[in-house]
């Protein structure tokens, strides 16, 4: 499986992914909020959908605090 990141205007990306070799199975888009709609609600979590591909492993600990920490050994 190959990633490819597509920019441009909405024509311009449907264009790209008409063109593009192969089987497409799944896309993820990335749609700004208008001014005017505001933006995600305090507290959502705007990647949600995207839980059942995210690894997790055993006992690690995701916090941000872990994650941006050095470790012992780093």
């Amino acid at each position: 499986m190959k990633v490819q990141v597509l920019k441009g205007s909405k024509q311009q990306i449907a264009q790209s992914v008409a063109e593009i070799p192969g089987e497409v199975r799944e896309a993820m888009v990335f749609v700004e909020d208008s001014p005017d709609t505001g933006s995600a609600a305090a507290g959502e979590d705007i990647f949600a959908e995207m839980e059942p591909f995210m690894v997790r492993a055993g006992d690690v600990d995701y916090s941000r605090d872990s994650l941006y920490s050095r470790q012992e050994g780093e």
